[in-house]
């Protein structure tokens, strides 16, 4: 079996796979994160039944492609569902002319499945509520690309479905350490600060990393995989949001919106530079992007749930806003010539930001705080405070509070007079706006560490890139 990483999805998959009683498994987890793959890898040779949405496919597409799975399976001896309700029926009776000890039944992209008005998830219903639920054998897989789908229409039914779902898996991107435990799999040479380059581009997304050729560097895999005339993910950002959601031009706006910022920024900012009224279908669009990973919401420190800042945290979405308009040149050798520029430095300092982001535990593990409770703000001093902002506080439940400074360096980072008066002033800032009674202490977090000097022993705490693979 070749799985990088996926340890407790494993687990809990082998569970309900030995489990004395049927169980009821959603899977869920953005486009090419490997949900299919896993399900794959662990149970393909023991499918009793395995079918597959087709996406934009019509409710008469879906049930064909659905009639053709159950006669191939199980032969022609079955009539041809013309609804979700008969197709389902045929199912409950097939399967149970099945001998395996375990029936897997895996459905795959259902949301593509659950057409508009479509008798879907009734017939999944019956399904599992009047056939499958009664037995002790049977191992129901459902699986979705569009993870607020899911998760509004499944785990949160509040239909016949109500509480059905006996476990649910949320399929993550990898972690830094996961994505070193591939390339090295994969044989392709990569230093950590490379591999932490590759995420500011790519993420943790397993597909994205499945494209590199080990015969090339990391910024010809880059001009490769996106740049080039005919890449694989030129136009990767709309296939993957159209993919997801069905009025994909929305999501598409309100991402590109957000964008702009690389703090957070408001409902009102949001929907001033989507079009988008501040109402209730924004308060739906912003939770299926945060349900999906691709937006984090949070508060500012200090600040109440309705003042929420929301910021994009997928580098891929990320990465390709910010250059396709270079990709559009067609410039085999963009990226090689770019990362010797100043700009490329500057990029990367914005995207090493939003990997912390998506590293919070392991910065709290690196902090040796783990098992204390801690919350994540962002903070902007008042108007008086003109320019101070820091991006990630972590607020604990020991009573400190770490003030993160966040800087990607190619070497050991030196912190000058100047830099370390500035860092004093936002302390000293953060404080008095705040009133907090806790201590307040900076953490510096940085590629390769501080550079000795006088100025570096006044900061409490420092975290390197090393610290994520851990």
């Amino acid at each position: 079996m070749d799985i990088v990483g996926r340890k407790k999805e494993i687990e809990i998959l082998k569970d309900c796979y030995e489990s004395d009683k049927s169980e009821f498994v959603a899977l869920y987890g953005r486009r090419r994160i490997g949900k299919t793959f896993l399900v794959k890898e662990l149970f393909e040779s023991d499918f009793t039944f395995y079918a597959t949405g087709i996406l934009n496919g019509t409710r008469a597409v879906q049930l064909k492609s659905f009639n053709r799975e159950t006669a191939r399976r199980f032969g022609r001896d079955s009539s041809e569902a013309k609804n979700w309700m008969e197709a389902f029926d045929n199912l409950n009776s097939l399967v149970e002319k099945s001998t395996a000890g375990r029936k897997v039944i895996f459905l795959d992209e259902i949301p593509w499945m659950a057409t508009r008005n479509s008798d879907f998830l009734a017939g999944l219903d019956y399904f599992w509520n009047r056939w499958a639920s009664s037995r002790k054998d049977v191992l129901l897989i459902i699986c979705g690309s569009a993870a607020s789908w899911i998760v509004d229409n499944i785990v949160n039914n509040t239909g016949g479905l109500h509480n059905r779902i006996t476990r649910q898996i949320s399929l993550e991107a990898f972690t830094l350490k996961e994505c070193e435990e591939y390339f090295i799999s994969r044989r392709i040479p990569m230093t950590r600060y490379q591999m932490a380059e590759a995420y500011m581009v790519f993420g943790g997304i397993p597909y994205y990393l499945s494209l590199f050729n080990a015969k090339l560097s990391l910024y010809q895999n880059i001009d490769k995989m996106y740049f080039s005339s005919g890449a694989e993910l030129s136009n990767e950002f709309e296939n993957l949001y159209r993919s997801l959601f069905k009025n994909a031009d929305s999501y598409m706006k309100i991402i590109e919106t957000i964008a702009k910022k690389g703090v957070g920024i408001t409902r009102d900012e949001i929907s001033a530079g989507s079009k988008i009224k501040n109402g209730g279908s924004l308060t739906r669009l912003l939770k299926s992007l945060s349900t999906s990973g691709f937006v984090r919401e949070y508060k500012g420190y200090g600040r109440a749930k309705r003042d929420s800042l929301y910021q994009l945290v997928d580098p891929f979405s990320l990465f390709d806003i910010h250059f396709r308009s270079k990709r559009e040149e067609y410039s085999r050798d963009f990226w090689l010539r770019f990362s010797s520029t100043p700009a490329h430095a500057s990029w990367s300092g914005f995207a090493f930001e939003k990997l912390c982001l998506t590293h919070l535990q392991e910065i709290r593990k690196a902090l040796g705080i783990s098992g204390v409770m801690t919350s994540v703000f962002s903070w902007r001093g008042k108007d008086a405070d003109t320019g101070v902002q820091i991006d990630l506080v972590i607020d604990r439940g020991d009573h400190v509070i770490n003030l993160c400074e966040i800087k990607f360096s190619s070497d050991e980072y030196r912190i000058d007079k100047q830099y370390s008066a500035a860092l004093r002033a936002k302390r000293s800032a953060f404080v008095v706006s705040t009133g907090t009674r806790k201590a307040v202490n900076t953490t510096m977090i940085t590629t390769f560490g501080l550079k000795r000097n006088p100025y570096s022993e006044e900061i409490t705490s420092q975290i390197v890139l090393d610290d994520f693979f851990e």
